[in-house]
């Protein structure tokens, strides 16, 4: 493994255990030139995905951008970096499982509001305003009213 810091190709594993959903190994690191100590994560791959994008190229899926496009709307909200790494890690997997390995970016969109909703209603609800492209006041109160008849069902069933 390569030093992020002088760029030397030794680096010692000073501790490894797995990560709190156990879809990961975390590795503590020192670097054998500059003895700088960085943290490295080995996860499954179960195979390669491309995202299909709307306008139809095809990309790699980066598991970064989706971390970063779930960061943002999770801003000043009271959920933690293990918090969001399990649900990463969840849609990963779900993605993973579909039977194409092309995916549309519809789908991981999906994926990532599902998971938010059920992890905090604002994050929910910044992410949706993004995604959804409300163009009006009017879809964001539409999105808002059908948001909360969803959750007075949930209420009262």
């Amino acid at each position: 493994m390569r030093c992020p810091f002088c760029g030397h190709e030794e680096t010692q594993v000073k501790d490894s255990r797995p990560s709190e959903d156990n879809a990961a190994i975390r590795r503590r690191r020192e670097c054998t030139h500059c003895d700088a100590r960085f943290t490295t994560f080995e996860r499954v791959q179960l195979r390669e995905l491309t995202v299909l994008k709307n306008d139809g190229r095809r990309a790699p899926f980066e598991r970064d951008k989706l971390v970063r496009s779930l960061r943002l709307p999770l801003q000043k909200r009271p959920v933690d970096a293990e918090t969001l790494e399990r649900v990463v890690n969840d849609i990963i997997r779900r993605l993973e499982s579909l039977s194409e390995a092309d995916i549309p970016t519809k789908v991981i969109g999906e994926f990532a509001m599902k998971a938010l909703s059920g992890l905090d209603p604002i994050a929910y609800i910044r992410y949706a305003s993004v995604y959804k492209n409300f163009d009006e006041v009017n879809d964001f109160n539409a999105f808002l009213g059908d948001l909360e008849r969803t959750y007075k069902k949930a209420d009262n069933g």
